[in-house]
Formats: C-alpha cells, sequence, structure tokens
C-alpha cells in the first residue's frame, strides 16, 4: 500500500497551494504594515490558532522535542527575512527563482550532511523542477544584485528547514514540532520588529483578512500539513512537491491580479508538474502508519524481531527516508 505516501505527498501539495495564495495576502497586508510587522502578526495568529488543539499535548512534549523545533522554527525565520530584505534590492522573480533553488540545495546537502544516496529520480526531478521554475519567474533582467546574494542565502536556509522537518518527523508529533516552530518564529519576529523600530499596532481591519489567511491558514494549517506530509517521503521529493508554491503563486496572480501570464510561465508550470511526476514514477515502498512516539510501526515491530544492528550498519533518519521511497 502506497496511502502513507501518497497522503503525505497531498498535504506537501496542498500546503504549496495555500503558500501560492500567501503571495496575494501578503501584498494585500504590506499596504498596511512593514514586513516584521506582517511577520509578528502571522506568526502570533497562527500560534493562537493552534494553541487550543496543541494544548493538551504541552505537558507531553520532551526537550530533545523542544530544541528540534526551535532548531526548525530558526531555519524558517531566517529564511523569511533574507527573502524579504533581498527583496528590497532586486526583482520579484528573481527572488522567487532564487528562493525555489532550495529544490536542487536539499538533496545536495542531504548528502553532504548524512552521506543520504541521491536517485537518479530524485536528481532529475529536481534539475526539472528548477528549469521550470526558470522559465516560470525569470523576467530577463541582468545584472548582479545584493539581494540575490541574500536570497541565495534564503534558499540555502529553507533547504535546511525541509531537510531537518524531515529528519525530526522521523521520530516526533507533528502538531509539537508544529507548534514550537510557529511559536520559535513569533519570538524571533518579535525581536526584528523591535529591532526595526516598527511599532506593535493592532491590525487594520481592511488588513485583517489578510493577516487571518496569513496566520491560520498559510502558516498555522500549512505548517502542520508540512510537518505532517514529510513525516512520509523524502526530502527531496519533499522540496519538488513545495516548491510548486511557486506556479500556484503565479496562478492566483493571474486569478486575483490580472496579471498576464506570458507562454514561457506556462511551460515553466508544465515543467514543474513533469519534475514531480519523474521524481514520483517507480516508487515501490512506502512508510507504515506512526506510533505515538512518532516512530513507524512497522519498522519498531520489525526491530524488536530482528537482531540488534552493529555501528556499521546505523542509518540515520535521512537514509531511512531513501529506502521508504
Amino acid at each position: 500500500m502506497h496511502s502513507f505516501r501518497y497522503k503525505g505527498e497531498a498535504a506537501l501539495l496542498l500546503t504549496a497551494i495555500i503558500w501560492g495564495y500567501g503571495f496575494v495576502a501578503v501584498a494585500q497586508s504590506l499596504l498596511y504594515f512593514t514586513p516584521s510587522q506582517v511577520m509578528f502578526f502571522r506568526f502570533a495568529i497562527a500560534l493562537a490558532g493552534l494553541l487550543p488543539f496543541a494544548a493538551p499535548r504541552l505537558r507531553q512534549v520532551r526537550w530533545a522535542a523542544l530544541g528540534k523545533g526551535v532548531r526548525i522554527g530558526f531555519f524558517l525565520f531566517s529564511g523569511f527575512v533574507f527573502q524579504t530584505i533581498g527583496l528590497q534590492t532586486t526583482t520579484p522573480s528573481r527572488n522567487a527563482f532564487l528562493t525555489a533553488v532550495n529544490v536542487v540545495l536539499v538533496p545536495l546537502l542531504t548528502w553532504f550532511l548524512f552521506r543520504r544516496k541521491l536517485s537518479a529520480k530524485e536528481a532529475a526531478g529536481a534539475i526539472i523542477a528548477l528549469l521550470g521554475l526558470a522559465l516560470l519567474t525569470l523576467d530577463g533582467s541582468s545584472g548582479t544584485r545584493l539581494g540575490d546574494g541574500l536570497t541565495l542565502i534564503c534558499a540555502v536556509l529553507f533547504a535546511f528547514q525541509i531537510i531537518y522537518t524531515t529528519q525530526t518527523m522521523e521520530h516526533e508529533n507533528p502538531l509539537e514540532i508544529s507548534l514550537i516552530q510557529i511559536a520559535t518564529c513569533m519570538v524571533f519576529s518579535l525581536g526584528f520588529m523591535l529591532w526595526e523600530g516598527a511599532p506593535l499596532a493592532a491590525p487594520s481591519p481592511r488588513a485583517l483578512g489578510g493577516l487571518l489567511f496569513l496566520g491560520l491558514f498559510s502558516t498555522a494549517l500549512a505548517t502542520c500539513l508540512q510537518t505532517y506530509g514529510q513525516k512520509y517521503t523524502s526530502e527531496t521529493r519533499s522540496a519538488i512537491f513545495l516548491s510548486t508554491e511557486c506556479l500556484w503563486g503565479t496562478v492566483f496572480s493571474v486569478l486575483f491580479w490580472g496579471e498576464i501570464l506570458p507562454l514561457r510561465s506556462l511551460l515553466g508550470g508544465l515543467l514543474i508538474f513533469t519534475a514531480i511526476v519523474v521524481s514520483e514514477w517507480g516508487v515501490k515502498k512506502t512508510t507504515a502508519p506512526a506510533s505515538p512516539h512518532g516512530a513507524p510501526v512497522a519498522e519498531l515491530k520489525e526491530e524488536a524481531a530482528s537482531p540488534a544492528k552493529s555501528p556499521s550498519s546505523f542509518e540515520t533518519p535521512s537514509t531511512a527516508s531513501q529506502k521508504r521511497a
């Protein structure tokens, strides 16, 4: 059965769709707030939305899970900061394309950090997705900008966020990690807002709709969907599915902002979906349901029935994720 892998990857695709509409919500919010204010309010609203569901589990959170969630939250917040600052000195299309470089960085960084073997399908899917994103977003402008370098740093940080989310979800509860991650981002966003000197003002009624979508859907719901989805697929396919955010952002820009979509962008979208098909083709193994402690039940049973592994045969979470792929 592939049901758990399919559900996980459907969750990642839904995450990308929600993030895609988030471009419209951010544009609306930035008419009334500074970037640091938008970041703080979206994470504060997201935390308020998650607390009623996560409160019963707060006493069960282990220190190890807390540390992992803070680490993921740090990479997520830092990526948003460099992406926002970089956008001030580069074009939106270059910003989007350079951010999407994380699709290629994820398998490379995973190989470098964990020596996880890279499959030919994952490598091909990542490259095709990158080509598709180039067609979809590049506007033909030239010249080196400081913002390009800052956005590349953002891509690296987002790649680490994807890698460590997949690694963490091998052993932890998605809701707990989502709550810790969002709380970490809110605290850092508050510090960023105070450092920027932006006032902590109440949201304008006209901007409240955009902020509510960013907080409840684009942050709270999407973060839970992402952490759940990455529990059942590899880092590289996670990055490819999440990279379709750029495609959905373009679709919603056309529908709600009247943007004219050229043929080049349509071809880019087709390449992105081709990348997903390539990365999915021929997958034979999937992950079993998770136990209450986050570890796959089938793996726990297999481990109990098999001899203990020697140190030389120890597998990192990333390696196990590749084998299930």
